[in-house]
């Protein structure tokens, strides 16, 4: 028989994400519906090992839907890696009396809770909160539409400099493993072409690319590349290439970095996070466990938290199509 959940702890893992917030506002809003109490743990799995939590409640979290980044903090721990680390961390929410913990991250952050809850047989359910919507099982994670507004609005400022003087711009964006950031920004942004790593374009394609929209007018463009594109050692490496073999451009070269993980959450990622924390909360009730929480064609689902781990099959053909096709 399932043990009743009465009291529920949440924690954001990993690096931040833009609608963290209104996700720990939907758990803890969720439990004080539902009469559940909440625990808020700091500082990530760093802070549940040290016992670092409060009971929050409704009031506790107001005036926090609109902010980026995560009032509870977030930290990445090596200590949590190790099996004493988790039983110390196990230990506390016991102690607690914690019955159940929703942890708020990425594929880094699942993977501790899947280890968490196979190993002390304690119900753990996952929100996907990463903004390079790289998660298995989901349409989108928590973070990835404000970070896609973020870098359009970076790129459409760049491309005024770059019209003004024909200059060709480099512009680097989040997405190690996935292309997602880079392939919708630059097709947003009107970028002339996306380096992204799921497609091994290579350095010396790209100038042949470049040549031919020079010849067909363009004065300056726009190159989108993913921090995971193997076009070069890095982006700079890159851009010194691109100018020795390429005239009739200055090159430029721009990191847009964490500005990506910051700002006041977009509608979008406000609304999922709502939906994908009162979907948390209500599994838990139901008695599952080692889950995440998705969303699919506007659906909140659960995918088990080992298939989330996954890697995610990417399927990008169509939109690289219609990047080519948009940047004759």
């Amino acid at each position: 028989m399932t043990k009743k959940v009465n009291n529920i702890a949440v924690l954001t893992s990993g690096g931040d994400a833009p609608g963290m917030n209104a996700a720990i506002r939907a758990v803890v809003r969720s439990c004080s519906y539902y009469n559940l109490k909440c625990f808020g743990v700091y500082r990530g799995y760093e802070g549940l090992m040290n016992n670092e939590m409060d009971e929050l409640n409704a009031r506790s979290v107001r005036n926090i839907i609109n902010k980026g980044g995560t009032f509870l903090k977030s930290a990445r721990s090596q200590d949590f890696r190790t099996k004493e680390g988790r039983k110390k961390a196990h230990h506390n929410l016991v102690k607690n009396g914690v019955d159940a913990l929703v942890v708020i991250g990425g594929d880094g952050s699942f993977t501790g809770a899947l280890k968490l809850s196979e190993e002390f047989n304690f119900p753990v359910v996952g929100i996907p909160g990463t903004i390079d919507n790289d998660i298995n099982g989901t349409d989108y994670t928590i973070g990835y539409d404000t970070a896609l507004n973020t870098v359009v609005e970076a790129i459409d400022k760049i491309r005024d400099t770059a019209s003004s003087h024909n200059r060709l711009f480099l512009i680097e964006v989040m997405g190690r493993d996935a292309g997602d950031i880079a392939l919708n920004s630059g097709i947003g942004a009107g970028a002339e072409e996306i380096l992204i790593p799921e497609e091994d374009m290579g350095a010396d394609r790209l100038i042949e690319s470049l040549r031919k929209s020079e010849k067909s007018g363009k004065t300056s463009s726009i190159i989108v590349v993913a921090e995971g594109d193997k076009s070069g050692k890095n982006i700079f490496e890159l851009g010194e290439y691109v100018e020795e073999n390429l005239t009739g451009y200055e090159v430029r070269v721009s990191v847009l970095g964490h500005i990506q993980r910051g700002g006041s959450p977009s509608c979008f990622d406000r609304v999922l996070a709502s939906k994908l924390g009162v979907g948390a909360v209500e599994a838990l009730m139901e008695g599952q466990k080692e889950i995440m929480i998705g969303i699919s064609h506007k659906n909140v689902i659960t995918v088990p938290l080992r298939k989330a781990l996954e890697k995610r099959e990417h399927r990008h053909d169509k939109l690289i199509k219609v990047a080519d096709i948009t940047s004759v």
